[in-house]
């Protein structure tokens, strides 16, 4: 996969793979800056921002808005994550000067007329109330606030119904306006478009808005593990989490908790979590573990008189790894997966690469990630994933569990 890196005559750079064997053009962004930027009381402002991004922009309302996006043949749509603000946009090259049009004014010149603001809102708040009686939302939200205490990444992404109500059109606008610059700015672009072409659309689409944004300052925060954190709640299935501290992508040790975590929980049917829960016991359909960007998540859900003895087991199998580490030919089998299985699960269409291209920026990785890649995963040694298991492993997790108690049912 040939890798450009695409720089506009006003800075905007973009990573650009030219596929014209299909006649599609993908393009995704993302803006620092997330939900965590949501203001104090006003929790929810980068969700609805991001629900309003087709309803409406320039001399187009709503309606209009959807109308042309239709007739020109375009998807586009954007989210509002922890940390920045993600769109894409999916088009037909024949019709991208439409659609190139289309998203410069949803991107510079959004409306937030106070219909589509109540309307959208009304389907954001009927979701919060419906989520009141579910255990795991409940849950969650008490896990956030257990792990993150009073930090940013506790309060709900999609607000309340109380600090949806005082969210103002004005305040929409002053928060586009502080997230929307270019120095935050992450851009990549797949399918049949040229380097030349790209380089006069970013400054289309980018050159004009603000040159700087202007981000409240957010501090590091780290989960507070080793509690358990319960939703009591009559259920025939229990569902567990348990959290362990995670590294950082830019970390000396990255690639071996990542092979590490292939071999604990992230391989799937040849994982030690999947063997000694589901294959030996059958207590579990699923079990697995992933990295997020600030822990190691396991996850997985049993019948609810089977939860303390799963729970056990997990625990006992993560000291295990923890004490022992993996074996020779268990790192060589994770080497090989996580090589192997790679193209399958990230380059698959020109919108999964697309989506890759503005995650290896996001993370500062370098244009040649992708090959050097596999290179990096194959000089790690049994010792460093030993190191990384036994760095991560021996901490005590944060635990949830969701259903009837643990002492309320017989193992």
């Amino acid at each position: 996969m040939n890798i450009q890196e695409v720089k506009s005559e006003k800075g905007m750079i973009a990573w650009l793979v030219e596929d014209h064997t299909v006649e599609i053009v993908n393009i995704g962004f993302a803006f620092n800056g997330g939900i965590r930027q949501d203001p104090v009381g006003k929790e929810g402002m980068a969700n609805l921002m991001a629900g309003l991004f087709i309803e409406g922009a320039g001399n187009y309302d709503s309606d209009a808005f959807q109308m042309k996006l239709d007739d020109a043949g375009a998807e586009m749509g954007l989210e509002a994550q922890r940390h920045y603000i993600c769109g894409s946009v999916c088009m037909l090259p024949k019709q991208q000067d439409a659609a190139f049009g289309l998203l410069r004014l949803a991107l510079n010149a959004p409306r937030f007329d106070q219909g589509p603001i109540d309307r959208v809102r009304a389907e954001i708040v009927s979701d919060i109330v419906g989520s009141e009686r579910d255990p795991d939302a409940i849950a969650q939200r008490k896990w956030l606030r257990a792990i993150y205490g009073t930090h940013p990444f506790s309060r709900p992404g999609e607000g309340t119904k109380e600090s949806l109500a005082g969210i103002t059109p004005s305040d929409l606008l002053a928060f586009h306006k502080a997230i929307f610059a270019r120095d935050g700015l992450h851009i990549a672009v797949v399918g049949d478009i040229d380097a030349n072409t790209l380089r006069e659309r970013l400054d289309q689409l980018f050159g004009d808005l603000p040159e700087q944004q202007t981000l409240a300052p957010v501090a590091d925060v780290v989960p507070k593990l080793g509690q358990l954190v319960e939703e009591n709640c009559d259920l025939p299935q229990t569902s567990l989490r348990l959290a362990w501290p995670g590294v950082k992508r830019s970390a000396p040790d990255h690639f071996a908790t990542v092979l590490m975590n292939d071999i604990l929980g992230g391989s799937g049917m040849t994982s030690r979590l999947f063997e000694e829960v589901r294959e030996k016991r059958g207590l579990a359909y699923h079990v697995s573990s992933e990295l997020t960007l600030d822990k190691l998540l396991v996850t997985t859900e049993t019948r609810s008189d089977c939860a303390a003895q799963t729970l056990s087991i997990v625990r006992d199998v993560a000291k295990q790894m923890a004490q022992q580490g993996p074996t020779g030919a268990e790192l060589k089998a994770a080497k090989k997966h996580l090589i192997g299985t790679y193209a399958i699960d990230r380059l698959g269409s020109t919108s999964s690469i697309a989506d890759r291209l503005l995650d290896l920026q996001i993370h500062k990785a370098d244009v040649d990630y992708n090959q050097r890649r596999a290179r990096s995963i194959g000089r790690v040694t049994l010792k460093q994933v030993k190191a990384a298991a036994k760095k991560l492993l021996s901490a005590e997790p944060a635990i949830l569990v969701v259903g009837p108690p643990l002492g309320g049912k017989d193992e």
